[in-house]
């Protein structure tokens, strides 16, 4: 009695989305063609997002895994070739493992729809050369593809379309206005968000702590955004079953803001895409001004990578402000009963303090707050504005990398088509080499401008995290020395003047009256 044979459903798919039937007609199409066989499915590999012409069978998740355990199964099914390989190597590697370990290798769908089998249980020289020419057949099928793909997209990108991919965060698919198709167009929404990052960054914000508040706002990542728009459930996806959603990292909102798509130009594998004259072709109207965006640029180039390490945040105003006058060193908020204290913490440096102070918090932060108010709250507050220059070298620089690349990608363009695409985009880049060779060099300035606020202004509107980093802008500092012991009069009045001095710069601030009720307790 013939024994019933094992067949492994074999499924893959390159671009993998919630729209997607392809897997369920594959899936129906090899049970189907098990059945015909009389043979039973053991187990099912399914490899969803992976490219035949980027990887080979052995090398996919699902199916990779499978191969190496050749004993569980006689036979894989396919739906059709260009499922299994889309190349003459790897149909050849397929073929000698099949050989070796004597197995079938099923289409459902051959040439013409018929079932195809290449049956390297025994040898058969009819077998290869059948398999050899499908791969042989698929092989060119997929330069075919790609050539058209490649040369359909380019010419979409040259006419300002959208090319299909990923939509730059910023921006959304709008119907195109000049004929069929769709263009891309700032996104209300996502310019909103971006905007209040650049603030934020260019206000001295780290990339990481901007990355903590959009996830603590509940802000999603530009590719759940993206699928939120489109209607889709938002997260990643691995082997056909949707996962947790994307966080922001330092890294994502790096990519985000390098990207030269805020200044509306569409980007292809991280560059611009240039029309006929070499000018950057554009989405529509920019998130960001070329000055806007090159002082952004600037910004971000003076950012030190940090550890990965998370920093419990800090309540206390007067951090990297308060001085202990025995050492010089930071004093730190601590709790004690009823209240809160500064104090000095030159035992946790390792060091000894000659003389440690220490002071209530509460009184210290008032006693703070009155005598910078004092000195400084009338004064308008400003800031440094950067005109970045133009230097043409570095665009120049890029333009020579791009023609040194179509250079040696001009025996590749094999039709009539994709060597007029090339012709013509070398004329684009030669123009704009020429444009920018004429163009003569302007140096960066920088301008003092009001923000139109007072120092008072700005605390009022503020938390504890700005009113510190203002304190800190502004070279302020209060210095305390430590009391006398007993301390009974300052419970009473206040601490002893002589122990504070604040100064703000290189000035020294007068004393100011003494807050009312609120003395300290000597430590």
């Amino acid at each position: 009695m013939n024994r019933q044979l094992r067949a492994l459903s074999a499924i893959r798919l390159s671009v993998s989305t919630d729209e997607t039937t392809s897997p369920s007609r594959q899936r129906a199409a090899n049970g189907k063609e098990a059945a015909r066989r009389g043979a039973f499915i053991i187990g099912e590999a399914e490899d969803l997002d992976v490219s035949a012409t980027k990887t080979n069978p052995f090398n996919r998740p699902e199916l990779g895994a499978w191969l190496e355990r050749p004993d569980t199964f006689d036979m894989i099914i396919w739906w059709r070739m260009d499922r299994a390989v889309r190349s003459m190597s790897d149909m050849a590697e397929l073929g000698r493992w099949a050989k070796q370990h004597g197995k079938l290798l099923v289409f459902a769908e051959g040439p013409g729809g018929a079932p195809l089998e290449l049956d390297m249980r025994t040898v058969s020289p009819v077998s290869e050369l059948i398999m050899m020419m499908l791969a042989f057949s698929a092989q060119m099928e997929a330069l075919a593809i790609q050539e058209r793909v490649t040369s359909a997209q380019a010419a979409l990108r040259a006419q300002g379309r959208y090319a299909g991919g990923l939509v730059p965060y910023g921006y959304g698919k709008v119907p195109n206005p000049d004929g069929h198709g769709w263009k891309l167009a700032p996104d209300p929404e996502a310019v909103k968000v971006l905007a209040q990052i650049i603030r934020d960054v260019l206000d001295g914000q780290s990339l990481t702590a901007v990355a903590m508040a959009l996830n603590n706002a509940g802000t999603p990542v530009p590719r759940d955004y993206q699928a939120i728009k489109a209607g889709r459930e938002p997260g990643g996806m691995r082997g056909g079953r949707r996962h947790e959603r994307f966080k922001w990292t330092a890294g994502t909102l790096s990519k985000v803001l390098r990207s030269p798509a805020l200044m509306g130009y569409r980007v292809h594998r991280g560059k611009p895409v240039r029309d006929r004259d070499g000018e950057p072709v554009l989405i529509g109207q920019p998130v960001l001004t070329h000055d806007e965006f090159a002082t952004l640029q600037a910004h971000l180039a003076t950012l030190t990578p940090q550890k990965n390490r998370t920093r419990k945040a800090t309540k206390a105003l007067l951090l990297g402000v308060a001085k202990c006058a025995g050492c010089g060193g930071n004093m730190y908020l601590v709790k004690r009963v009823g209240g809160q204290d500064y104090v000095c913490r030159a035992t946790a440096r390792g060091e000894k303090c000659p003389a440690p102070a220490g002071i209530r918090g509460d009184w210290l932060d008032t006693y703070t707050t009155d005598r910078f108010l004092k000195a400084l709250g009338h004064v308008p507050m400003t800031k440094i504005v950067t005109h970045k220059g133009y230097d043409p070298t570095p665009e120049l620089r890029e333009i020579e990398n791009e023609l040194r690349a179509l250079y040696v990608d001009k025996d590749a363009r094999r039709s009539h088509t994709g060597r007029k695409i090339w012709q013509e985009e070398i004329h684009a880049l030669e123009r704009r080499a020429e444009t920018l060779e004429a163009t003569p060099r302007t140096e960066t300035r920088t301008e003092v401008m009001g923000t139109g606020e007072t120092h008072a202004m700005f605390w009022e509107r503020h938390d504890v995290t700005d009113r510190r980093q203002l304190l800190r802008d502004a070279g302020a500092q209060v210095v305390v020395t430590k009391g006398r012991p007993g301390g009974g009069a300052e419970r009473l009045k206040g601490p002893d003047e002589k122990r504070l001095t604040f100064t703000v710069g290189a000035c020294t601030v007068p004393e100011a009256t003494e807050p009312k009720g609120t003395g300290p307790d000597e430590l």
